[in-house]
């Protein structure tokens, strides 16, 4: 029954897959099996040609910035897929030659050896709320560089801030004083006009 069962290797890109397929067996060939557009059909079209009656698939791919889509979408037809985490793929020392058919080929190899470490993967409600909390740190690190430019920009100006940062943090006489900002460009530049 383990030469009914098939790996596969995913080196995963933004528009693009290079996929390698591993017999079962302890001694199975490992192939290039080619790239594929990473969309939907393409993966369907990949699943229709691997599978069989009575194949079983299990997939295997590096977690990185695409996400956990393609995972999913496998997991919800039935098929086993695993994320591996790039840091946990076993390497042989001085093996330092990296190709996209040499990553698929070794994914697949070391996945059918039962040699690679799976990490978690959120379900769509804790990847939005870990998109969610991302955006507000990144709203907040603006933020605190916005107010550091312009306390950069009255210190260069020798006006002194005022008060706890905000929008009324600004001495009001130096607001009015035409003097200490020399240049009408940048009075236009603080007026906001």
């Amino acid at each position: 029954m383990a030469d009914r069962i098939t790996y596969v290797g995913l080196d995963v890109h933004k528009e693009s897959i290079v996929v390698a397929v591993a017999s079962g067996g302890l001694r199975g060939e490992v192939r290039e099996y080619g790239r594929i557009a990473n969309t939907a059909t393409a993966l369907d079209r990949l699943l229709r040609k691997l599978g069989g009656e009575g194949m079983t698939l299990r997939f295997c791919y590096e977690a990185g910035p695409c996400g956990y889509g393609i995972q999913r979408r496998l997991s919800t037809q039935g098929h086993e897929c695993i994320v591996v985490a790039p840091s946990l793929i076993p390497k042989r020392a001085g093996d330092r030659v990296k190709t996209d058919r040499r990553d698929a080929a070794s994914l697949a190899k070391l996945h059918r050896a039962g040699e690679l470490t799976a990490v978690w993967v959120p379900d769509a409600r804790h990847e939005a709320m870990h998109d969610l909390v991302r955006a507000r740190l990144d709203a907040v690190h603006s933020l605190r560089r916005a107010r550091q430019q312009l306390s950069g920009f009255c210190c260069a100006r020798a006006a002194a801030m005022v008060g706890r940062p905000g929008p009324n943090c600004i001495a009001a006489d130096w607001r009015d004083s035409r003097s200490t900002i020399p240049s009408p460009r940048a009075r236009r530049l603080y007026r906001g006009g």
